[in-house]
């Protein structure tokens, strides 16, 4: 089972999000972090933003803001804020501004003036019916986003005015909404981010198309191929109105391609296909680009149509253009009198395949069949012709050819196989070319009859070529295409928690050897950067990430991607704490003897201070410091009485230290000539002569027993069972300084003068007891009593116990250990691990009094195992055995919305709504129980569980007052559970009929003619009301109406409507007596007929007068207006005047002087235009005044301009053996001739240097340079109008060198790690 991905934990609260805007404009980007005291920073393109009167950065509380003022083209880039180890990307796009105020200004005031006189006619003529409300005659809207209600023929005749130059991006499209475009950043499958969007355009305008490419999970950089149709490569087509971009930003790792179409024209439209691929990756995505003409056109010279368009004004070059021919031709019939083609007879022309016949036609017919079938694109269709007739010529060799191309997975096999026409027949195969030789089992050739397979084995990368099967002269080509499997993460990366300062390393194993891998923390790219701190180490499957010296900074959660999943592991670092394995006694000690104080602690590399009574001690000829590991000692050698005194030890770095006191004994012994009695000298053991001494076990215990007598006494040590008992254990003698018994090797019993020494090596339980020392001589005998006590480590607790597990925690009980090793228990260490992981985890440092414990932060759904550590002053135990495994579920939450939905004598039936939260456990199902009012006994209602989140429950007594709940349940038990409000009664309803009229049909239904209607009238009402449906109070006509009943609805279906089904429909419910009724009003609506009698009523000046009446068929609906149209008779080229005319007549202004011009109208309602105009009977001629033309002179500007370099070159640094380029850019009209020299020699004809020179960018490319090729490096530029130079330094130095100013800058690095 996977593990869960925990979420990432994010430091902003809000996040800033991607603007659009003009420029000049002013834009804020806000954010919230979580916390108040979060430092925030920004940046743009990965630089830091501070502020300053461009960029204004503020911040209150935990609310941040980045303002840039007067906004440019150079701001539309990559933005970023970072707070913590979190960092959230941003975009700013800035779009030029939309030079349109005059045509603004012009249209509002001749509305004004319209409206004027509009409202002074409606005042003068009140009773004229015809005269318009002035507060709804206008309407202006901005000519790029047209109204839906438009046709298709008002919008060809009402063409926005176009910016001359104005570049039109996809999305800018009419009628465009963003807000409803597809998020192609959070739905994208395959290789693209963002993929290209079908947009329209105006002829003789630019549109750009935009396709972005994440690379940062390719291994190589991806290749992009822009078709026409499906197969006319755009690459070759670049030029002047063509031209394909690409850019490349180095931070987000996204490549972006532009396909830039420069006044497009009629045949630039059509279906066009992006395609991306990188390696064995590939991915295509199609989009449509409509051009729209400028204007509609009738009347045209036929012959133009036909003239090619040239560049260079002759009339040989170019090519054909039959698209605005086409449209021209449509317009013209439309607009003729003749045309009066219905819809019907649209239909009814039967669909032709164009390419049938062209295939039977003569190849001079081809223009003729183009022209007549709207075929824009000439030479396309004649290469798809031939392609067509080759394909159809037949093989005599093969049956059945391969494919066009296979496709098989990696580690797959794959088989091809042809069918020939002779069985005897030998063939070949080839791969990329090369004849395949039947070694080994990795291609395997049979032959079965006329059949010939191929079949290669354990496919893999290199086995992705063009494969061909030959037969003697012919032959047949397929392409297999090696997809290689997703790779995944087979082992887990595992959470941990170090201390400060230590080495972490994250490890995962992935499916693939080699496969490339992304390391992230907290949502957030790792790289290697310049300390060095993160590492990544590769080792076949295994991936590595390695951190120096974790920090507090280090904790969060680090997730490791890649094509085929995701893992993710929390790193916990803590505080070191310093544990202290032994402490420093007091010493005894005599003149001239040695004092040893002696720790011990947990970390090797703290370093420490001594003090004597505050004071530091320094090393001298006597006193020796020492640090071997983790122990610290102190020696004095030959001590004195001012050797005495309090010493303590301090580790560097923590706050704590660690004391002992050295008493010097002073031994007095009285000189006695003759036999002196023996005496112990205990005094300074606690001044008691019974004394208790407390060891460590496994360290040494020593009792050094001052003595005197004369003559040297014998000392006898005895052991007793324990404290205070008279029966000796063990006993060993010493006389004149021999030891007279001995005991097993661990014991040493020994004597100096004035001293008796008892030693015992590795003390453990067992030595525990009192110790007796008895020392006799001729002149009497001495006795003490020494406590010994041995400490150790307490004993494991038991296997702790799961008493109780939740959504992501668990209660854990555990028995105190049976002994604490004479120390009490101060407290106990948990960890845990995961079930299938090795690495357990501690959960806490602080030792935890309690044997009750709640542990928290797991993870649902996963298995985990806990054991017990007990600590004492000595130190901590052995682990205990781990628990049983346990998994943190939590039961679900109860059930929502539990309701009646309906009731009958015996049954009910009820329904509700799955528990808001799940958790990781899947819902096992519902249980549902009920009981009689004042029970408190449940009974299920059947047997088992339900996954549906209704239910019908039968067999109910009639009449009983009933009470029903529903539980969910999952792997952790039932959930709480939800109840009726109050209890149910167990008996049918009677439910008055009543009829429910959708809003949209309270109002009359508008239709247009052919369209489908489809009404669904909800009801109510039990038992199952009749339900009767009459049009005007007559009964429907079956053939024409469709009426469908359920028990919660009644449907009325119209395939197709025409106008006689218009009218008022009712609809009637019946229960016995009660009945309820509703009408629904529907409105058939068609296209208006022709105005009628359009006269011009007078001509003056550049303006005619024209009148005309309405048509006699509205469509049964209102004239909403009329287009009004004027054409010269020399052109015939309609433009429309008045696009919406609410009244019948109009004058018509701006004529030109000397033409001569007729009219026509449309009139317009709410379903479009009228099929065919009314035509002006008469034209209007406006008279002509002469006068003579001056064009005026213009000075030819002189664009020449001497070379001048504006990038220079740098000066490199670069190991030998490996490519170097140089690179610098240059600028002059015309453009500069370039040549290069090395130290003043010209280099232009040497074979070891490649010159590049592309868009101004000169590149001087050095392959594999030796030591000798290192020196000055000049670039010269010159044209006729001058010249220019620049020049660099090259060094080239050996593999394993650096450059001088790296050295000297980790060197100076080096001192400074030092003097820290």
């Amino acid at each position: 089972m996977p593990e869960p991905v925990k979420k990432t934990v994010s430091a902003f609260a809000k996040k800033p999000k991607t603007q659009v805007a003009e420029e000049g404009a002013t834009v804020v980007f806000e954010t919230e972090t979580e916390k108040p005291d979060a430092k925030v920073r920004w940046q743009c393109n990965t630089k830091d933003l501070v502020s300053d009167d461009k960029y204004v950065i503020k911040a209150d509380g935990n609310k941040h803001s980045l303002t840039i003022q007067a906004v440019t083209k150079e701001d539309g880039t990559a933005y970023a804020v970072i707070a913590g180890g979190s960092k959230v990307k941003f975009d700013l796009k800035v779009k030029e501004k939309e030079v349109m105020e005059e045509v603004k200004l012009e249209l509002k005031e001749k509305v004004k003036e319209e409206v004027k006189e509009k409202q002074e006619e409606a005042q003068s003529g009140a009773g004229d019916p015809a005269a318009p409300d002035p507060a709804a005659t206008y309407t202006v809207a901005p000519a790029e986003a047209p109204t839906p209600a438009e046709t298709p023929a008002s919008a060809d005749t009402t063409p926005a005015a176009p910016q001359p130059g104005a570049n039109i991006q996809a999305h800018d499209t009419p009628g465009f909404d963003e807000s409803q475009a597809p998020d192609t950043k959070t739905d994208l499958t395959g290789l693209f981010t963002e993929k290209p969007q079908s947009g329209e355009v105006t002829v003789g305008e630019n549109i750009n198309f935009v396709a972005k490419v994440n690379a940062a999970s390719l291994l190589k950089k991806p290749t992009i191929k822009w078709f026409k149709g499906k197969w006319m490569d755009l690459a070759s087509k670049s030029g002047k109105n063509l031209q394909l971009k690409e850019l490349y930003d180095r931070n987000s790792k996204v490549y972006t391609f532009e396909m830039q179409i420069i006044e497009a024209k009629p045949s630039f439209a059509g279906a066009y296909r992006c395609e991306v691929s990188s390696r064995d990756k590939f991915d295509s995505c199609n989009f449509d680009l409509t051009v729209h003409e400028a204007r509609a056109v009738e009347g045209f010279d036929i012959r133009a149509a036909f003239r090619r368009t040239s560049m260079d004004g002759s009339e040989e070059a170019g090519e054909l253009d039959f698209s605005a021919l086409l449209k021209k031709r449509d317009s013209c019939f439309k607009g003729s009198p003749g045309h009066r083609a219905s819809k019907s007879q649209v239909k009814s022309e039967p669909d032709e395949d164009v390419w049938e016949i062209l295939q039977k036609a003569k190849a001079s017919e081809y223009e003729k069949i183009a022209f007549q079938y709207g075929i824009t694109d000439l030479r396309g269709m004649l290469k798809r012709l031939k392609k067509m007739k080759k394909e159809e010529k037949k093989s005599e060799v093969f049956l059945k050819k391969l494919d066009p191309a296979y496709q098989v997975e990696k580690g797959h096999k794959m088989k091809l196989c042809i069918e020939v026409a002779n069985e005897d027949v030998d063939v070949k195969w080839l791969k990329n070319g090369q004849e395949i030789q039947s070694t080994g089992s990795k291609y395997i050739f049979e032959s079965v009859g006329n059949k010939r397979y191929l079949t290669i084995n354990h496919c893999s990368l290199s086995d992705d070529a063009t494969y061909t099967c030959v037969v003697g002269d012919e032959k047949c080509t397929t392409e297999l295409f090696v997809k290689e499997p997703p790779v995944t993460i087979t082992s887990n990366l595992e959470d941990q928690m170090v201390m400060k300062g230590e080495r972490v390393e994250l490890e995962c194993e992935v499916s693939e050897e080699g496969a490339t891998v992304k390391w992230e923390k907290d949502g957030v790219e790792l790289t290697r950067d310049e300390s060095f701190k993160y590492r990544f180490k590769k080792d076949g499957r295994k991936h590595v990430l390695i951190i120096n010296e974790a920090t507090k900074e280090d904790c969060g959660h680090y997730t490791v991607k890649t094509n085929g999943g995701e893992s993710m592991a929390e790193l916990m670092v803590s505080e070191k704490e310093l544990e202290v394995y032994q402490n420093i006694a007091d010493l005894t000690v005599k003149a001239k003897d040695e004092a040893v104080f002696k720790c011990e602690v947990s970390d090797e590399t703290v370093k420490g201070i001594w003090y004597k009574n505050g004071v530091e001690v320094k090393a001298d000829a006597r006193t020796h410091i020492t640090h071997i590991g983790r122990i610290h000692k102190l020696t004095i050698d030959d001590v004195k009485p001012e050797d005495q005194g309090d010493y303590t030890f301090v580790p560097e770095g923590y706050a704590f230290n660690l004391s002992a006191k050295l008493n010097f004994l002073e031994v007095k012994i009285d000189y006695v000539p003759r036999q002196d009695p023996p005496k112990i000298h205990l005094d300074c053991m606690g001044h008691t002569a019974d004394s208790t001494i407390m060891v460590v076990a496994g360290n040494k215990l020593r009792l050094d027993v001052p003595i005197t007598g004369d003559p040297a006494p014998t000392v006898v040590w005895t052991k007793g069972e324990k404290a205070g008992s008279e029966v000796a254990a063990e006993t060993w003698s010493i006389k004149d300084g021999d030891v007279m018994t001995e005991g097993d090797g661990r014991l040493h019993v020994e004597s100096t003068k004035g001293h008796c020494i008892f030693t015992i090596e590795g003390a453990d339980k067992q030595d525990e007891g009192v110790y007796s020392v008895i020392v006799r001589n001729p002149a009497g005998e001495d006795k003490a009593d020494i406590n010994v006590k041995v400490v150790d480590a307490p004993d494991p607790p038991s296997a702790p116990r799961i008493l109780s597990v939740g959504e992501d925690s668990c209660v854990v009980q555990w028995d105190p250990p049976k002994s604490d090793g004479g120390n009490p228990i101060i407290g106990y260490v948990l960890e845990r691990k995961k079930k299938k992981s090795y690495r357990w985890m501690r959960l806490n440092f602080d030792p935890y009094t309690d044997t009750t414990y709640e542990a928290k932060r797991m993870i649902e759904g996963v298995e985990y195992e806990m054991r017990v550590y007990a600590v004492n002053a000595i130190g901590m135990s052995c682990h205990s055995a781990a628990s049983q495994p346990f998994i943190p579920v939590a039961p679900t939450s109860e059930p929502v919305g539990l309701c009646v939905d309906d009731i009958s004598d015996t049954t009910i039936s009820l329904k509700w709504r799955t528990p808001e939260h799940l958790g990781s456990s899947e819902l096992d199902g519902y249980g549902v129980e009920y009981c009689k009012e004042g029970s408190d006994e449940w009974v299920p209602a059947f047997e088992g569980l339900t996954e549906r989140t209704s239910v019908i429950i039968r067999d109910l007594p009639t009449g009983e007052k009933m009470q029903f709940r529903v539980r969910a349940y999952n792997t952790a038990g039932p959930s709480a559970p939800t109840s009726l409000a109050q209890a149910v009664t167990i008996r049918e309803i009677m439910q008055k009929p009543k009829i429910w009229i959708p809003r949209n049909l309270r109002q009359t239904l508008t239709k247009k003619v052919e369209e489908t209607i489809n009404l669904v009238i909800p009801f109510q009402g039990k038992p199952r009301p009749v339900i009767t449906w009459s049009k005007d109070g007559e009964p429907l006509n079956p053939k024409q109406v469709s009426v469908r009943n359920s028990d919660t609805d009644t449907i009325l279906f119209i395939r197709k409507s025409e106008r006689k089904d218009s009218g008022k429909y009712e609809v009637k419910l019946q229960i016995e007596n009660v009945e309820d009724t509703a009408s629904i009003s529907i409105q058939i609506v068609d296209l208006p007929g022709s105005p009628e009698k359009l006269k011009i009523m007078d001509v003056w000046g550049f303006n005619v007068a024209l009148d005309w009446k309405p048509p006699k068929d509205n469509g049964n609906c209102e004239i909403t207006g009329y287009m009004v149209q004027k054409a010269d008779k020399k052109t015939m080229e309609w433009y429309t005047v008045y696009e919406l005319y609410r009244r019948t007549n109009c004058v018509v202004a701006d004529l030109i002087m000397g033409n001569e011009y007729i009219f026509r109208i449309y009139a317009v309602n709410m379903v479009g235009l009228s099929l065919e105009p009314c035509f002006s009977a008469d034209s209007a001629y406006i008279q002509k005044t002469g006068f003579e033309y001056k064009p005026p002179t213009y000075k030819e500007h002189d664009f020449s301009e001497a070379p001048k370099f504006t990038h220079p070159l740098v000066s490199r640094s670069v190991i030998a053996g490996y490519n170097a380029t140089l690179s610098c850019s240059v600028r002059g009209i015309p453009k500069p001739k370039v040549t290069w020299y090395k130290n003043k020699m010209d280099i232009s004809n040497e074979a070891k240097y490649r010159m590049f020179s592309k868009l101004g960018i000169l590149t001087l490319e050095i392959r594999k340079p030796c030591l000798f090729d290192g020196g000055v490096y000049m670039c010269k530029a010159v044209n006729a109008s001058g010249e220019d130079v620049v020049e660099c330094k090259l060094e080239i130095r050996p593999p394993g060198t650096f450059p001088q100013a790296q050295i000297t800058k980790e060197e100076k690095d080096k001192q400074m790690n030092k003097a820290d």
